[in-house]
């Protein structure tokens, strides 16, 4: 072992991840924690993580400490970053490893006057960071987080599943609102997204919902209360199909999950937390590819996109409006085919678990 590997090897007391992306994105750096803590089973962890997503990380097996950055409230001017630097710097880490790229991030790195760090290449300001990894755009997202905490020889065994504890007064909470739903099997459907474009379109789900119900599934919808109305007419009335939209936090989310079949969503963050929950997910990309790094690979898992149209992708976050005005992604995404994975998928693990 060379003498560059020995001294990063020496077990640092105090470690900071930073992760400041929204929740997909966090759900994804778990791998990463769990790797790194592992590594380091004697050190302190803290991970610093936007408010929004604190709940992912607090519920870490591998997490010792959440801080709280609110870059877009109460520290998103310069001075309020400087105020929040001191804080970091005053908490004496030994070393961080920063999976966020942005250019208030490596600032905040900077003002940390920490000697070990770690970040990728194409970080704003990468000269920051002491110790540069290759942010592979090839690789999945989760294999990239991994790479920042490993050595190049200890990343084949990237597929790491993200876990989460469930307490439980959250078990106890989902099997009591469950009692009614025996004996069907259970699908939970995703429909939103913050970006439209990767929004299968609502009448198609409306569509995959009517066929999956009248199959004799019981249909869940979720989502956050913004995506309550969205639910509410893909239901179209049906009394059978329940919109849990709005209802559950993230934790009681993955434990509803991890008590159904199957996870139908978006390109997405309910993705993530279907592969949390160990549930099958099968993931529709309409503006977004797979190839960016964001798919489902927890056992049974698929996803389905419609190939060869000249525009896609369109963007890696998609946008608000198709932006040649036809939504051929989504709109020529035939829901058959959907419905035929969902029952292939359904059907093999019953099969093989």
């Amino acid at each position: 072992m060379d003498a560059q590997k020995m001294e990063t090897l020496e077990t640092p007391n105090k470690i900071l991840f930073i992760q400041t992306a929204f929740l997909g994105d966090a759900i994804l750096s778990l791998p990463a924690v769990e790797v790194l803590k592992l590594k380091f089973p004697n050190s302190f962890l803290s991970v610093l993580c936007m408010p929004i997503t604190r709940e992912v990380f607090a519920n870490s097996p591998f997490v010792d400490e959440t801080i709280v950055f609110d870059k877009r409230n109460i520290h998103k001017s310069f001075f309020a970053l400087l105020k929040f630097a001191k804080v970091i710097r005053n908490k004496n880490f030994d070393r961080i490893y920063s999976a966020h790229r942005s250019f208030r991030t490596s600032i905040l790195v900077l003002l940390s006057e920490v000697m070990e760090t770690f970040g990728f290449s194409n970080s704003s300001f990468s000269f920051v960071y002491k110790n540069l990894v290759e942010y592979n755009q090839h690789h999945h997202e989760v294999q990239r987080n991994v790479s920042l905490v490993s050595f190049p020889d200890e990343i084949e065994n990237w597929r790491v599943l993200p876990k989460v504890k469930i307490d439980q007064k959250v078990k106890t909470k989902i099997e009591e609102i469950l009692r009614d739903f025996q004996g069907k099997k259970k699908i939970v459907i995703a429909p939103g997204s913050i970006w439209t474009t990767k929004r299968y379109p609502s009448e198609k789900y409306s569509k995959i919902v009517k066929i999956l119900d009248d199959l004799n599934f019981q249909i869940f919808l979720i989502g956050s209360n913004s995506d309550r109305e969205l639910c509410e007419s893909i239901k179209n009335k049906k009394e059978n199909i329940v919109n849990f939209a709005g209802d559950f936090s993230f934790i009681e989310t993955v434990e509803l999950m991890s008590n159904c079949d199957l996870l139908i969503s978006n390109d997405s963050a309910p993705t993530h937390m279907g592969m949390c929950a160990s549930i099958p997910v099968l993931t529709i990309y309409c503006s977004t590819v797979p190839d960016f790094g964001f798919y489902p690979y927890n056992e049974f898992s698929e996803h389905i996109s419609l190939n060869g149209l000249s525009c896609k992708p369109c963007g890696i976050h998609g946008h608000q409006e198709c932006p040649l005005d036809h939504f051929k992604c989504g709109n020529d995404l035939d829901e058959e085919l959907i419905i035929a994975k969902a029952l292939e998928i359904l059907n093999r693990r019953e099969k093989y678990s």
